[in-house]
């Protein structure tokens, strides 16, 4: 199929290589022409494991190519629009600009019979007004609200191979052929067994938002309880494999630490909630405040642990903070509890080193002041302390001798509850975490 994407950010430029490599012709349109510059020689302006390989390949095929000119997508049949939806500056509110930009932008472009799919994580209730946009311009256009389920690191994988395909669109005129359309350009994950949920685009977009504060409430809760294990001698972890066995309540993000982050979790929570407010449901979803709350103070109390088992004054204090992206395989530290555990702790007057194996340039360009090492190694060299805030694979893996012979003092935080603690203890270390003993 012949096929559009409007924006070519995480979100667009991970789906307009995967459609690619599906075997679809693709245009892929951002106003960022550095953006589609770097895009169209095969580099991605982020890291994301799977896309180099995927993008260099698709554009090699000649079946992607990246353009500012909105114009070359008439004639496809179908347009995703996958523009960010930020937070806005003054409120908790989704930023939804460059959803409206984009649909205005496309306007004059479209045919009759062509299908617009939304993408964007939007507050419920913008697609019938994208809708009745379209339809006051005359457009006769059908509108379609697919919400993207991507997990950083896993994006290439979650395109090609999703858990379950959600079709968001009105009853009428258009519905079956829209329908038809967005079941063919996702034939290859249908044929395979995905499953697909056809419904109102209300519900397709409330799907997304909802998930999320799932999750999100499932990440505070276990960090709520961490706190209550910490005051009581109880083993948060022990107390998650034990709840987990529930499969009413599963064990997957029932991991305690210092709490989630990344672009699509806290600010979701946060649209959630003001959207909530606007349509006078405040009240129904106020415990998201709270999760939002919990979230944001185990940052805090990663903070004052170091502060603490490193002898209570943060002056001078030689902190290695190992890791600033939000998540490992990714180099995003858009609310990254790490960047912020780092900030606060050079904030407090002590001597940080971070160490990130992906996010040290996204990190400084957000702290300029924060001080990286070029290695592992580097970071641990005469610390006083380290803390474990991110879960990357080479510092899960690493030997505590090791690290013990580098730093000036055997002391570390794991704010991720990945390590062994017996290991590092047996191996001469002050070890804490947050919820075990």
């Amino acid at each position: 199929m012949r096929v559009s994407v409007i924006g070519c950010g995480y979100l667009g430029a991970v789906h307009a290589a995967a459609m690619a490599d599906l075997g679809h012709e693709v245009i892929a349109v951002d106003v960022d022409a550095e953006k589609v510059a770097a895009l169209s020689t095969g580099t991605p302006p982020f890291f994301e494991p799977g896309l180099p390989e995927i993008l260099s390949s698709s554009l090699a095929s000649g079946r992607l190519r990246f353009t500012t000119d909105i114009a070359e997508v008439a004639g496809c049949e179908l347009h995703f629009i996958a523009v960010g939806t930020p937070q806005s500056d003054d409120s908790g509110a989704a930023d939804i600009r460059f959803v409206d930009a984009a649909v205005d932008a496309l306007l004059p472009n479209l045919g009759p019979e062509d299908v617009v799919v939304g993408k964007s994580t939007v507050p419920v209730g913008t697609a019938q007004r994208l809708a009745e946009k379209l339809l006051s311009a005359g457009s006769s256009a059908t509108l379609v609200w697919n919400p993207e389920f991507l997990r950083e690191g896993f994006a290439v994988k979650d395109t090609l191979s999703p858990d379950r395909l959600v079709f968001g669109v009105a009853d009428g005129v258009g519905q079956d052929r829209a329908l038809a359309a967005v079941r063919e350009v996702y034939a290859a994950a249908i044929d395979a067994g995905t499953p697909v949920v056809e419904t109102d685009r209300a519900t397709a977009e409330l799907v997304k938002t909802a998930a999320n504060a799932f999750l999100a409430t499932k990440i505070s809760f276990i960090n709520a309880m961490s706190e209550i294990a910490e005051a009581t001698g109880a083993n948060v972890t022990e107390l998650a494999d034990a709840i987990g066995y529930d499969t009413r309540i599963g064990r997957r993000f029932l991991n305690a630490g210092v709490g989630f982050g990344g672009g699509c979790l806290p600010k979701d929570i946060r649209a959630f909630s003001a959207r909530a407010e606007e349509l006078g449901l405040g009240s129904s979803v106020a415990f998201l405040g709270e999760v939002d709350a919990i979230n944001l103070r185990q940052r805090q109390r990663v903070i004052d642990r170091v502060i603490s088992d490193g002898g209570g004054d943060p002056v001078d204090l030689k902190v290695a903070v190992l890791g600033l992206a939000f998540k490992p395989q990714s180099d995003d530290v858009r609310d990254s509890p790490a960047l912020d555990v780092a900030r606060g702790l050079a904030e407090a007057g002590a001597l940080v080193t971070a160490y990130d194996p992906e996010a040290m340039g996204p990190a400084q360009k957000r702290f300029p002041e924060l001080k990286v090492a070029s290695t592992l190694q580097q970071a641990l060299l005469d610390a006083d302390i380290a803390v474990l805030v991110t879960e990357w694979p080479e510092f899960v893996q690493l030997d505590p001798r090791t690290a013990g012979d580098l730093m000036a003092h055997k002391r570390i935080v794991d704010a991720r509850n990945v390590l062994d603690p017996a290991a590092w203890r047996a191996a001469g270390f002050h070890f804490s975490s947050l919820g075990r003993p």
